[in-house]
């Protein structure tokens, strides 16, 4: 029996600055669920283009960039208003998405390439060739550096922002997916779904210092302020979480069926999990780790953002 969150999960007003939304990427229903984190409930459903999968929002929260895979486009909203104001036209199968405060990077799991979209003109501006599959893309904290998984090549391309190139290759696991960088800047955590395991990449060295074993098909990763990282094991119906540097500390909790995306707050207080066989959003409290609720979303969700 799902419960509405409202019930669940008393939420202090002063636990959030205004405006910090939930964006959910609705594979199955062409929409984006937009859930308010003060309210603790659903308050849009935006339709999108055909498939849509991975979320990313700008540093200042205002502008969220959905990929649209069977349509080969990008859908931006205004987090604000949740009206969709471009739709822009990108290569083949885009996947993830993640955008620095000028630019938006699109990794095309289709093409193998990443495109580069202009915030201020909302246009393609570059084609910055990857490695085979690329699944996902983070920025770093400071912007310079943008990292995508390439899932059919088990590896982390490095790309330079101010140039817009692939500057170096990582080696991590098998069919890495999900990936998320340390609030610090000096660690990047890759979700290995062919291994069953995260890697943990150091940023300065460009190389692997730890690999650390997680559920069955790691999907979807975030971290936390506090460098917790929750990992979605989709085969599993389980997250992982991990705390650094201790490892050994490492949890394990039941969500609902497949989990694929995870996001984390910026205030350390909740992880939002996609479980894209349950329709659901899993809301997982950061003190104890465990899911305290789940929030119907749209059709096989897949993606998911916070802005803030």
């Amino acid at each position: 029996m799902v419960l509405l969150l409202t019930l669940m999960v008393p939420v202090p007003a002063a636990a959030y600055p205004p405006h910090v939304l939930v964006f959910v990427a609705n594979t199955g229903s062409d929409n984006v669920t937009v859930y308010d984190t003060r309210l603790g409930e659903v308050i849009a459903t935006v339709g999108v283009g055909d498939g849509p999968v991975g979320v990313g929002a700008t540093p200042d929260g205002k502008l969220v960039y959905v990929t649209n895979e069977q349509s080969d486009s990008v859908s931006v909203l205004d987090a604000r208003t949740q009206l969709v104001v471009a739709t822009i036209p990108v290569r083949a199968d885009p996947f993830g998405v993640a955008a620095t405060g000028t630019h938006a990077y699109v990794a095309n799991f289709g093409s193998d390439s990443v495109t580069v979209i202009d915030i201020a003109t909302q246009r393609p501006v570059a084609e910055i060739p990857v490695g085979r599959f690329p699944h996902t893309p983070i920025v770093g904290p400071d912007g310079s550096r943008v990292y995508v998984t390439n899932n059919g090549d088990a590896s982390v391309t490095v790309i330079d922002t101010k140039t817009n190139k692939a500057i170096g290759t990582i080696p991590v696991g098998r069919f890495p997916a999900g990936i998320a960088v340390r609030p610090r800047g000096d660690r990047i955590y890759v979700a290995n779904t062919g291994d069953d395991t995260v890697s943990v990449i150091g940023t300065s060295s460009g190389r692997p210092l730890a690999t650390v074993p997680v559920g069955d098909a790691p999907m979807g990763l975030s971290v936390t302020p506090r460098d917790v990282v929750y990992v979605a094991n989709a085969s599993a119906d389980t997250i992982s979480v991990i705390n650094f540097p201790t490892v050994g500390t490492t949890s394990t909790s039941p969500v609902q069926r497949r989990p694929e995306g995870s996001a984390a707050s910026p205030d350390n207080s909740f992880v939002y999990i996609t479980n894209t066989a349950s329709n659901t959003m899993s809301v997982i409290d950061t003190a104890t780790a465990k899911p305290v609720a789940a929030v119907p979303v749209g059709q096989q969700p897949e993606g998911v953002a916070v802005t803030g």
